[in-house]
């Protein structure tokens, strides 16, 4: 197996989980919704759903990570590290990753799994009037940390080969927001072809700039 294959394989599992976990968003809309509409206009208050749609977001938040690892999300301090040149940029990321990632992370599963036991043994509840299982939203810390660590070792080997290389290797591709600019202008009845072809010219030149800039393109060393 080639090593691109095996960073896209990690990107795309990451991916599958990211998205998978993303319609939890429409869950917890409808329940924050529906229990607005019957704490107001019906006045009758759910004891659960402040614990629920807390748990609902942890689990978005938390299963989102490998995700946003995986296709360059996180916020990045771009003072420097935009100038530099690949090498310098991935033997900076490898650096990183070794002296805070992996021990953090490493420390977040390993907790996490321990933290899950502890509440899966005495069967830990909420504390209201109508009381639900913690343990399997605690269960979320572990595997979302085993995600990220997942990651972010495929992020180490993308440095790696970028030293060996000088040049970054290609991500998986996913929707992005160029592609919402595009899909919009191009069905847009107040904007004429030409300015259209014009205008997604011009983005797509930004954002390539823009992903050079921040070591998500190839450059030569």
């Amino acid at each position: 197996m080639s090593v691109q294959k095996i960073l896209h394989t990690a990107e795309g599992i990451s991916t599958w989980v990211g998205k998978a976990f993303a319609w939890l968003i429409v869950a917890l809309m409808l329940l924050v919704v529906s229990e607005v509409f019957k704490r107001y206009a019906l006045n009758m208050p759910t004891a659960w759903v402040f614990d629920a749609s807390n748990m609902l977001y942890g689990t978005l938040f938390m299963m989102g990570g490998a995700y946003a690892l995986a296709h360059d999300g996180h916020v990045r301090g771009d003072f420097l590290y935009g100038s530099m040149k690949p090498r310098t940029q991935a033997a900076l990321d490898l650096v990183l990753y070794i002296a805070f990632f992996l021990p953090g992370v490493a420390a977040l599963t390993w907790s996490g799994w321990t933290y899950f036991g502890d509440s899966l043994r005495i069967h830990e509840t909420t504390f209201n009037a109508t009381p639900l299982p913690v343990y399997p939203f605690k269960a979320i810390i572990p595997i979302a940390g085993a995600l990220v660590l997942m990651q972010g070792l495929s992020e180490m080997l993308r440095c790696i080969v970028c030293l060996r290389t000088g040049a970054w290797t290609e991500r998986l591709r996913d929707a992005e927001e160029i592609d919402v600019v595009e899909q919009q202008l191009a069905a847009s009845e107040h904007v004429d072809e030409d300015a259209a072809r014009e205008a997604i010219a011009s983005a797509k030149t930004i954002d390539e700039a823009a992903r050079q800039r921040l070591g998500g393109g190839n450059r030569d060393d």
